[in-house]
């Protein structure tokens, strides 16, 4: 296995291999060349979310203000440890915990991030929102048009838009035609 690069059921076996007893975690360390903090992380990942916590994120967590200000309480107020906290509140790492304690306690806002306020406001997911930034800063503002149902331009269509699109100018002339006779 080349390192780094487990998938959630290797991660899944070499901790069974430890919680069963049949390595440590320094053993397990070395045999499967991970780093001991990485292990443990993956120990408190699976029992805080279970499968999910092996998971590779392939995108941001985001965590509501309410809950960053409970826990950032908890933390320094309600005698939790930090592997505590994380646990309660589902909380990907004790570094995410750190720096929600830093900007408490330097008086900073703990305040959703700007995506996640927008997503709350038009009732869109946080990927959404995410996937729209990334189109704009790889693309600027054109990269956001939404091209479905757009004109083609003349010099766009094959041979047989400009016929259709032809048959249907005689369908409209027509029926113009017919209402003004009519009238």
């Amino acid at each position: 296995m080349s390192r780094g690069k487990y998938s959630v059921l290797e991660k899944l076996a070499i901790l069974e291999e430890v919680s069963n007893g049949e390595i440590g975690f320094l053993a397990a360390a070395k045999k499967y060349e991970i780093n001991k903090t990485t292990l443990m992380r993956w120990q408190r990942r699976y029992q805080t979310c279970g499968y999910e916590g092996l998971e590779r994120r392939t995108h941001l967590q985001s965590y509501s203000a309410e809950l960053k200000l409970r826990a950032v309480k908890d933390y320094l107020e309600g005698g939790l440890s930090q592997y505590q906290v994380i646990a309660k509140y589902k909380i990907v790492s004790t570094r995410q915990l750190f720096n929600w304690v830093n900007k408490y306690n330097g008086h900073s806002s703990l305040k959703a991030y700007k995506g996640e306020a927008i997503a709350e406001h038009f009732q869109v997911s946080y990927q959404q929102v995410y996937q729209w930034v990334k189109k704009f800063e790889d693309g600027g503002q054109d990269a956001l048009k939404d091209g479905r149902g757009r004109k083609k331009a003349p010099e766009e269509l094959t041979e047989a838009d400009q016929q259709k699109l032809k048959m249907k100018q005689m369908e409209h002339e027509m029926e113009r035609l017919r209402l003004k006779m009519h009238s």
